[in-house]
């Protein structure tokens, strides 16, 4: 099978399934062959050998039942950063890039600040930080030890210095040390949302759902971060997109200051953001 006819071949097979048929085509394909995609129009007549063919046909038909691309090829890009993901481990989203800009505009003006990243899974907010902040210190942590493992090997990777890895229950194992700056994408979906029989059921459930309605673990975070900030420090909140009245108002009862929502480039509100008073 040639480039170009396996190109057409599966944007086929998934055209029924995905809204982004060709371009997952090209990814998996690109993925098959260990190439850029770019190489797939340079040698559009270059012929697959059996393995990569079986291999490309078996992911094809991975990715028909909606099995997230970044789970077939190992990889997500966030940050410009190349991020390894496996299933143990939610896929970074774009939308998260907001709550780096956000975190990193609130500690602009201080030297060596101390960071927090409660639920880091696979590591990419906490790399996307220490990449633009090589002076900062960083604790991440996640409950999952299989999720750290893939932080930790991320952080290899990309050869970053200034993160510890710890494996903890939100709080319950970080030293007692105070930060200027908490983040967190925690889990925020109603154990009942409709959404999760799409794709993002592939995804790792303990990451994704909350009880009350979502926003148990914000709730959770917001009465007990001020603990861990320094006077004047941040804490700052990914959530759904319905609940940004909401996780406001947690952190308005839970006494922090400076409380604001904002919205990602789609419109929706997607972080919450309160300073210690």
């Amino acid at each position: 099978m040639r480039i170009d006819a396996a190109i057409k071949n599966g944007t086929e097979k998934l055209s029924e399934s995905s809204s982004s048929a060709r371009l997952d085509t090209e990814l998996l394909l690109a993925y098959c062959l260990g190439k850029p995609r770019s190489y797939l129009y340079t040698w559009p007549d270059k012929t697959l050998n059996p393995a990569q063919q079986e291999s490309f046909l078996r992911l094809l038909t991975k990715r028909q039942s909606n099995y997230p691309i970044a789970y077939l090829t190992g990889h997500q890009e966030f940050w410009s950063l190349n991020i390894i993901v496996t299933p143990d481990v939610l896929i970074p989203r774009a939308d998260t890039e907001l709550l780096v800009e956000t975190a990193l505009e609130k500690i602009a003006k201080l030297e060596k600040p101390k960071i927090l990243e409660l639920g880091t899974g696979s590591g990419a907010i906490a790399l996307a930080l220490a990449t633009e902040r090589p002076d900062s210190d960083i604790i991440a942590t996640d409950i999952s030890a299989e999720a750290l493992a893939v932080a930790e090997k991320n952080k290899q990777n990309l050869s970053i210095r200034n993160i510890r890895n710890i494996q903890s229950n939100w709080f319950q194992s970080i030293p007692s040390n105070t930060f200027d700056l908490i983040v967190s994408n925690p889990p925020y979906i109603d154990p009942t949302d409709e959404h999760l029989m799409g794709a993002i059921r592939h995804e790792p459930i303990q990451a994704l759902t909350s009880d009350n309605k979502g926003l148990s673990d914000i709730e959770h975070i917001a009465s007990n971060a001020q603990r861990f900030l320094n006077n004047g420090g941040w804490l700052i909140l990914e959530h759904g997109y319905d609940q940004g009245e909401l996780v406001s108002n947690i952190l308005a009862k839970a006494a922090y200051q400076q409380i604001s929502c904002l919205s990602d480039l789609s419109g929706n509100d997607r972080i919450n953001v309160g300073s210690k008073r």
